[in-house]
């Protein structure tokens, strides 16, 4: 037994996927995602102690709370087994690459929708800075004009940030993404981007105004629902809506 796949087979309240969604985890390797952030740390680390143990498979259900430093109020069972199960490599989707802007965008975190969202993004739109707490978090590969900056203090960082820039943060932690949005708001940007659910952005808005702080410009869920929630979907969503906020299409 080489493998375990992960698969969510349900969900209840915010989930960062749906059921049916699953990934492949091997000794050193990840294929596919069950939506990242500490639910795919904690369902990573179960499947390789499967692996360890030659189990071939097991159940969880995982509650999205403060046990996982999350607010998002759901939970998702899982199933873990060495049966292969279908994965989704989707191709990132398209987006227009007849512009010319070189806005500066900031990217907070590097896992699934900060790899999608830096693989769709058309190299002209943006002046990119590529942003996550120590450098083996980033893919071998990074795009020319994508600039890498491992941070172990990523606040400390968005407190220096230029006021000019666009934010998208979708870190692994929600207590950092809440730092992050309390750090750019003190800052002042252009503005400011949340993956999540509407719960979090409730119990963010709420944490935000008890430190004195205007959430109210910070758009939250990013992405299009009616996309999906596949990390090259969201990217999709979320590009094409600061695109049209920022940029002119350059004339055929």
């Amino acid at each position: 037994m080489t493998a375990i796949y992960v698969e969510i087979t349900a969900t209840r309240g915010s989930a960062p996927r749906d059921a049916g969604t699953a990934m492949k985890v091997t000794a050193d390797n990840i294929e596919g995602t069950i939506g990242g952030g500490a639910l795919e740390h904690k369902a990573i680390a179960h499947a390789r102690h499967l692996l360890a143990k030659g189990q071939r498979e097991d159940s969880q259900t995982i509650p999205l709370g403060p046990g996982l430093g999350q607010c998002c109020g759901g939970a998702v069972s899982l199933h873990y087994t060495a049966t292969p199960r279908p994965l989704d490599n989707s191709a990132p989707l398209p987006i227009d690459t007849e512009l010319k802007s070189n806005v500066p965008l900031w990217l907070w975190g590097a896992g699934h929708v900060g790899r999608a969202v830096v693989a769709a993004c058309p190299p002209a739109a943006f002046d990119v800075t590529w942003i996550d707490s120590a450098p083996d978090r980033f893919p071998t590969d990074v795009p020319e004009h994508v600039t890498v900056t491992p941070a172990a203090e990523m606040p400390r960082l968005a407190a220096h940030a230029p006021q000019d820039a666009h934010h998208l943060i979708f870190t692994y932690s929600h207590d950092i993404d809440l730092a992050l949005c309390a750090a750019l708001l003190r800052r002042g940007a252009a503005s400011i981007g949340l993956i999540g659910s509407d719960t979090k952005k409730a119990r963010f808005s709420r944490r935000l105004s008890n430190m004195g702080l205007d959430p109210s410009g910070i758009i939250c869920p990013i992405g299009e629902k009616s996309l999906g929630k596949l990390p090259a979907q969201i990217a999709h969503g979320t590009l094409t809506a600061l695109i049209a906020r920022t940029q002119t299409k350059v004339s055929a």
